[in-house]
């Protein structure tokens, strides 16, 4: 974590992770329920990494691809 953390800039880590994070933390509070730490933080991690993966894939589409220019 304080390698991630030191390896993105502090604005661009809030302005990607963080409404994620806000949205993961809600569904983690309301869904999960395992009475386990360990599987929480698991499915917590998990959900966290597709919704980020989903949001990646959604912005990466959503840009238009830069023409390369063959001079």
């Amino acid at each position: 974590m304080y390698t991630l953390i030191q390896s993105i800039p502090l604005r661009r880590l809030l302005l990607e992770q963080g409404p994620a994070l806000i949205v993961v933390f809600l569904i983690a509070e309301i869904f999960y329920k395992f009475h386990s730490f360990s599987l929480e933080c698991i499915a917590f991690l998990a959900t966290w990494y597709v919704l980020d993966l989903v949001i990646q894939l959604v912005r990466n589409w959503l840009q238009p691809v830069k023409a390369v220019s063959k001079d």
